[in-house]
């Protein structure tokens, strides 16, 4: 079978080619890829030889390929329980981890990807079922309730399925079993199904472990593994492998796919092949010629590329006796037909220096291949002295037994593949050096946004310390992209941190100190008004050069405007005044007009930015721009009477306005015909409005009793009665124009709560709010108790709105201020997205900046918090147990329950033993216990819902198994899945028993 990817229709120029576009392993040595190809091109041997043991037999190798940390798992990141955790095989956790890992590098959240991703992977034989799990169960718990836990966690018929399920994937789901060629064979079967467009993006890879790590082999003359420990792949003294324990997957998409998305292409597969030698050999296990050069063949034309233009092939490469002269052979066979000539062919094994990784072995050699084409070096092959004698004196390939470098000459560097399997399955690969991208446009010196994100607080803070380590030094051109990348290849966690750079530098600084939020879920947004005092000119000058959304709606009101004032708004708000010079925005003809505009299109530009304001709450003018947005007036009719509006208050004689801290009542003992309360902003924050001479008698007497007043700077008593004769001739402007039911909920300044439908459509009473007083505090307070956990959005110059709502509601409310104010340092688009920034951080569903050329680049990862999940063998005593995390429904639930603790770091996963509690033990208690003991958990509490500890149906119908012999009943699984907490389970029990439903609550 061959990828026949290099004979498309006639109609295409190019053949459709697979980007690998995403990587990730762990080996012997290294905990990732960055980590493997400084061990190899540094020619680190990661096999280790060890003490043998007193009581070790005869022909004992201790060679060993250990695999760091494979006891540990971070079961809470993908929503499994600590018992499944310890139970399931750890080559399927490796498996499942590295696949995250992979679409991490590849820049795919599944949640938000366009299409369908697939999964083709294969493990090694699960030793650790033998050796650490089926010991400890007896007969009885074998065949009663464990056989399904065990086989869905085991069995390598569940391996990509489960994959699928734990990260969201859509496309098919396959597990492949060749043994050692397992893993190449899933990416060339994943290759296949992409040019088959069964999905988008797949992944391919395997895993092996081999146990107990910590034990070599014992060498038989003649068999594959090496007498001394060493793997001398090609060489003269080849004798054997050393088996070990690597996982390794890729991400892969069509290239034409990749190349448009903005993905980073690692390297390119031009084809493959897959055969079988059939009897075409001495054995079963015996490699063949004759199938190793069909396979070769297959692959070469399915890549429609001749072997004379390729520059380096990972073999199979084991030192076996047999096994390196008929790879060789065929090799020979195929390259020498083309022309190559001797010893021009650079070939070597990366089992030279991490061991044979069995299902993992073919990804691994890929892996390193793939690094070795994209970063343009030959990395040594270990352990070679001479050529083998088995093989040809005029072979095209010579061991590279030293770091070279690779130039690309006169073509793009190519490379193959091979990985052969015991029973004749064998597979190669042909790679091609990634096309050349566009540099990256220059961002110098432009303000970015950069997002972090993580599932605890704990692994963000890693999380935002890893990404300053790594972006610290970039160019500074890749700031855009890195900006990018964080922002819409990367899963949304509920813990987040975000700030604003100009540079790699000053954001690695910046994330440093970064403060983190908690989005509890999808967090409402409230937009918040002004009113008249906090504009000036030159408001918002630098957005409207910067963001075409705001400006487009600025030109569209100062075009409706123009006539009504005649004057040109955008002059005044992209100019700012000159030191000392008069503010024209001052008049409160122009002021209003301007405010408004400003607010409506920042309104505009959040919600351009998928913010969906939950509630609108103005302030004086700004109810105005609250009913616009919630279409009571069309743009153009809000427009002609917020100038109406302002020209109306303009031509009313002047008057003073005073900021008292006074209580209503206080505050209401100042007032008469000639004073009166404009605005209630909040606690002890009252503005009293009117004639100079009244309002400077106040100013008087407040000072004499030491109470804090202060004047405000403004040329009219807005809210007072020195606006009365503006109301009859403003409410007949009003009674022109429809208006309309609010689309959107607000809060009435006149009365301070929600408005209704008859208020919003009355002309009289928009007249009577420019008399009314502003009830801004309660307004916040009916915000807050219609949404408590709302983000409150400031869209207009400052942050008083802000201010007053934090003083009306108490400590804990932290407004979003969105323009800086007139005596406010600092770029306002830097303000701006500092605002946006801090909205994604509280969980405001926010569309994140991209100028659509940005591409992707690799970045730090997720950290994996990893906990021990390990049954101890029999001969070994277990540690004491611990307390477990509580996990949460995986990388795909933006949610985490706070019940449970984690243990430190390195301590065995909680494994409680089986329940015992006392005899005068509840039903709730005796069914906690039973939860205890299944998921592994110690702190279970009676209403801990069983889905968001991290169990699924599975769980369920056990504890119902369970439940059902411990009381001796019957109970409906349906009824415990309606409300699956230990407290409803302990009910159903007792109403089981009792047929009294009292008893049961009561119980």
């Amino acid at each position: 079978m061959s990828e026949l990817v290099g004979h498309a229709d006639d109609e295409a120029d190019q053949p459709e080619r697979i980007a690998v576009v995403g990587l990730a392993c762990r080996v012997p040595g290294a905990d990732d890829a960055a980590g493997f190809w400084d061990n190899l091109v540094r020619g680190v041997e990661s096999i280790e030889r060890l003490d043998p043991p007193a009581d070790a037999p005869d022909g004992y190798v201790p060679a060993v390929a250990r695999l760091k940390g494979a006891e540990d798992f971070d079961a809470a990141f993908f929503g499994m329980t600590p018992r499944e955790a310890e139970l399931a095989d750890p080559q399927q956790r490796l498996f499942l981890e590295q696949c995250w890992a992979a679409l991490e590098d590849a820049g795919c959240d599944p949640q938000r990807a366009q299409g369908r991703v697939g999964v083709w992977g294969g493990t090694s034989f699960n030793s650790y079922l033998v050796l650490n799990v089926l010991p400890g169960l007896d007969r009885d718990r074998m065949l009663g309730e464990y056989p399904a836990a065990l086989l869905h966690g085991n069995d390598k018929d569940y391996l990509t399925s489960r994959v699928a399920h734990r990260l969201g994937l859509t496309g098919p789901a396959v597990t492949v079993q060749t043994a050692c060629s397992t893993s190449l064979v899933a990416v060339a079967e994943a290759a296949r199904a992409l040019l088959d467009y069964q999905c988008d993006l797949a992944l391919a890879g395997g895993a092996s472990l081999k146990l107990p790590q910590d034990w070599g082999y014992v060498y038989e003359t003649g068999g594959i593994q090496s007498p001394d420990g060493y793997c001398r792949a090609f060489d003269a003294d080849a004798a054997g492998t050393v088996f070990g324990s690597g996982v390794g997957v890729v991400a892969l998409k069509r290239l034409s796919d990749a190349l448009a998305d903005g993905d980073r292409v690692h390297a390119v597969i031009l084809g493959s092949a897959v055969n079988n030698d059939g009897a075409r050999k001495t054995g079963y296990t015996a490699p063949s010629v004759d199938g190793q050069v069909q396979v070769l063949h297959d692959a070469y034309y399915a890549a429609d590329v001749s072997p004379a233009t390729v520059g380096y092939v990972e073999a199979h490469g084991t030192g076996t006796a047999i096994g390196d002269p008929v790879e060789l052979a065929a090799l020979d066979e195929v390259f020498a037909a083309e022309g190559v000539a001797p010893g021009s062919v650079p070939i070597g094994s990366v089992k030279t220096n991490i061991g044979h990784l069995n299902a993992a072995s073919g990804v691994i050699g890929l892996i390193k291949t793939v690094l070795a084409v994209r970063e343009g070096h030959l990395p040594p092959s270990l352990h070679y002295r001479e050529r083998n004698p088995r093989t040809s004196e005029k072979s095209p390939f010579a061991v590279n037994d030293r770091l070279r470098p690779w130039p690309a000459g006169d073509g793009p560097r190519r490379a193959g593949v091979s990985s052969f399997g015991v029973g004749g399955t064998n597979a190669h690969v042909v790679l091609e050096q990634a096309p050349p991208t566009p540099a990256p446009a220059r961002t110098d010196g432009q303000d970015l946004l950069l997002t972090v994100s993580a599932r605890t607080p704990s692994a963000l803070a890693e999380s935002a310390d890893r990404l300053a380590r790594a972006i610290e030094d970039a160019p500074a051109e890749r700031l855009a992209d890195i900006a990018h990348t964080l922002a819409h290849r990367r899963r949304r966690f509920p813990h987040r941190a975000a700030v604003v750079a100009a540079s790699p530098a000053e954001a690695a600084a910046a994330l440093r100190k970064a403060g983190a939020e908690h989005a509890t879920g999808e967090t409402p947004a409230v937009f918040l008004f002004p009113g008249q005092g906090t504009q000036y000119q030159g408001m918002t000058a630098e957005l409207l050069r910067t963001e075409p959304e705001f400006a487009r709606h600025i030109d569209e009101i100062a075009e409706l405007l123009a006539p009504h004032t005649g004057t040109d708004l955008r002059g005044l708000l992209s100019t700012p005044a000159q030191p000392g010079a008069d503010d024209p925005l001052v008049a409160t003809q122009l002021a209003q007009p301007a405010l408004f505009a400003v607010e409506y299109a920042l309104a505009r530009w959040w919600t351009a930015r998928g913010v969906t304001p939950a509630a609108l709450l103005g302030h004086s003018l700004g109810e105005w721009t609250a009913a616009c947005l919630a279409g009571v007036f069309t743009l153009e009719d809000a427009v002609r009477l917020v100038a109406v509006r302002g020209r109306l208050m303009g031509e009313r004689p002047r008057g003073a306005m005073l900021a008292v801290e006074l209580t209503e009542d206080e505050a209401r003992a100042l007032t008469g015909p000639d004073l009166g309360i404009a605005a209630l902003n909040a606690p002890q924050r009252i503005v009293l409005s009117g004639t100079e001479e009244a309002v400077a008698r106040a100013e008087s007497l407040l000072g004499a009793r030491g109470v804090a007043a202060k004047r405000l700077v403004t040329s009219h008593a807005f809210h007072s009665a020195m606006l009365d004769p503006m109301v009859e001739p403003f409410a007949a402007e009003v009674a022109r124009v429809p208006l309309s039911t609010p689309r959107i909920p607000f809060v009435s300044n006149v009365t301070g709560t929600w408005i209704t439908d008859a208020e919003a459509t009355d002309p009289r009473y928009w007249a009577g709010q420019a008399r009314a007083a502003v009830r801004f505090a309660d307004g916040v307070g009916e915000l807050l108790a219609a949404a408590p956990d709302a983000v409150l959005l400031e869209l207009g110059p400052g942050r008083a709105l802000g201010r007053f709502a934090a003083q009306a509601a108490g400590p804990g409310l932290r407004p979003v201020s969105t323009v800086r104010g007139a005596r406010q340092a600092g770029a306002d688009r830097r303000h701006l997205l500092r605002a946006l920034g801090q909205a994604w951080a509280r969980g405001v569903d926010v569309e994140l900046p991209s100028d659509g050329t940005a591409t992707a680049v690799p970045l730090p990862g997720h950290p994996m918090e990893r906990r021990r999940h390990w049954i101890e063998t029999r001969e070994t005593p277990a540690p004491s147990p611990a307390r477990a995390a509580v996990p949460d429904a995986g990388p795909h639930d933006d949610t985490a329950p706070t019940a449970g603790q984690a243990p430190t770091q390195g301590q065995a996963p909680a494994r409680p033993p089986a329940p015992e509690v006392s005899p005068d033990a509840g039903p709730v208690e005796r069914i906690a216990a039973i939860w205890r003991e299944l998921l592994g958990i110690e702190h279970i509490g009676p209403d801990d819902d069983l889905f968001m500890l991290g169990g699924d149906s599975l769980n369920a119908s056990q504890l119902v198994s369970r439940a059902n012999r411990l009381f001796r009943v019957e109970l409906p699984l349906e009824d415990f899945l309606d409300e699956p907490t230990v407290r409803r389970m302990a009910e159903l029990a007792v109403r089981a028993q009792t047929d009294n439903p009292h008893e049961a609550v009561e119980q």
